[in-house]
């Protein structure tokens, strides 16, 4: 008998930043500039003819006008928070990425969905790479979920995978994680960028053919990033981030790219002995604890998404003898607790370059909005002068580099929340767009330049 030729194979380097391919390694990827990224992976060298695709005889233009966009009929999912942002449920045949720290709370999210998804909706396929069935039932009896008619595949071959939901056709399908998943054919090992890549794509393919709905967990580098190339992040249709601090209960799942809803939209949840629960009052939850009338804090009116959220900033300046002074920030930006220094000591005369200046949002929150400015500038100032900043008044503005107040969007919604946590005033924007209906009871107090937001917040 003739003997069948060995597949050919070749050595490549992929960048595991941005997915970019070059024959040599080098310490630094020339295409996104990061450095030790690149990595060797062994595969199989295809002939051109082998390469060549076969149109689909049916795939055939067609014009704008006679596409049917019927509205989409999303999958109820009971858990509010995670409805919300996704943008209101669901969405069949979507792939919906989510990633975040190792024990920040991936899995039981998503365990919690599939059962209230099997309970409700419709036969719900749960495979994991990671964890043993026996490991998952005892987790859904810890949290009081051990009674669902969930399906559990404990597989890592996709193949096997792709098969058992083309048997089953479930409503939703949760892989975790896809960077434990391989593909037969590929010589490289399970993780890497040509794996993970290959069996997005395999996913992304069976979704949208059988219309059932896919979510995938994905690993996170230690820069926070999701592990594996961005065009990971651009097969899949929605990118969900899960965020926290593990000294802290709260984890706000965060949207970073939706194609079925908006983005940078977040639901808030509580880590509990039962799992994760929802926090359907965030203001108020970030606000318990936070001590009146004490010096350096300050209650920010921040948007995230669609929802506002009133979170508390502090700050804290101490005398240091280093000729480096330390300034840190947790949850604020680190570029912008430089710039509002600068402002602060440059256009109102208050002189940082001797004190250590710490900066700290309360929940383990982060706020990237420069909204947020004006709240951090005013903490700041109250922490270095020792003057409290009363308890009713709410700050909201940006902070220009002269020293002005710039005007921020969704006024309206800010003010309104602010209201009905019982703040009585609000510092903000004079350049802002007039206020069309005013929340009852809520002292708007404009203010053009930080220094009359100082004076404003620190004489009151």
């Amino acid at each position: 008998m003739p003997k069948t030729a060995a597949p050919k194979l070749k050595t490549q380097y992929v960048c595991t930043n941005c997915g970019s391919v070059y024959a040599r390694w080098s310490g630094k990827c020339p295409e996104c500039g990061e450095w030790n990224t690149l990595i060797e992976e062994v595969v199989e060298e295809r002939s051109a003819a082998a390469g060549r695709r076969v149109p689909a005889l049916g795939a055939r233009p067609q014009k704008l006008a006679d596409v049917r966009a019927d509205a989409i009929q999303r999958l109820p999912l009971p858990i509010g928070e995670f409805s919300r942002v996704l943008g209101g449920g669901i969405v069949p045949g979507s792939l919906v990425l989510i990633g975040g720290d190792p024990g920040i709370g991936k899995s039981t999210l998503l365990l919690q969905s599939a059962v209230l998804v099997a309970r409700h909706v419709g036969p719900t396929l749960y495979v994991s790479g990671e964890e043993s069935a026996q490991q998952i039932k005892m987790r859904a009896e810890r949290l009081g979920v051990g009674d669902s008619e969930l399906y559990l595949l404990t597989e890592t071959n996709l193949d096997a995978v792709v098969h058992a939901i083309e048997i089953m056709k479930p409503k939703l399908c949760i892989v975790d994680s896809i960077q434990t998943m391989y593909v037969d054919g590929l010589q490289s090992s399970p993780g890497t960028v040509t794996q993970v890549r290959e069996s997005a794509q395999r996913l992304q393919a069976i979704a949208k053919a059988s219309d059932v709905a896919v979510f995938i967990v994905g690993h996170v580098t230690k820069e926070g990033n999701i592990a594996g190339p961005k065009v990971l992040e651009h097969i899949v249709d929605t990118v969900l981030q899960l965020e926290g601090d593990r000294f802290q209960s709260f984890r706000v799942l965060r949207s970073m790219k939706n194609r079925f809803g908006a983005t940078s939209e977040v639901g808030v949840f509580e880590m509990a002995g039962d799992g994760m629960r929802e926090v359907l009052n965030p203001s108020e939850a970030f606000l318990a604890e936070r001590m009146r009338h004490a010096p350096g804090s300050t209650v920010a009116v921040t948007m995230e998404g669609t929802r506002p959220l009133l979170v508390e900033v502090q700050a804290l300046t101490s005398a240091t003898q280093n000729p480096m002074p330390r300034r840190t920030a947790n949850g604020f930006d680190y570029n912008r607790l430089f710039l509002l220094i600068a402002v602060l000591g440059k256009r109102i005369g208050i002189r940082l370059y001797d004190q250590d200046v710490f900066v700290n949002v309360v929940g383990g929150l982060t706020i990237d909005e420069p909204a947020a400015d004006l709240a951090a500038a005013v903490a700041i100032a109250s922490a270095h002068k020792g003057t409290p900043v009363s308890a009713d008044i709410a700050v909201v503005g940006e902070v220009g580099l002269s020293g002005e107040i710039r005007s921020v969007g969704q006024l309206n919604q800010r003010l309104n929340e602010a209201a009905r946590l019982g703040f009585t005033r609000c510092i903000l924007p004079k350049t802002a767009r007039k206020v069309e209906h005013p929340p009852e009871g809520l002292q708007l107090l404009p203010v053009r330049s930080l220094g009359e937001a100082l004076d404003v917040a620190l004489s009151a």
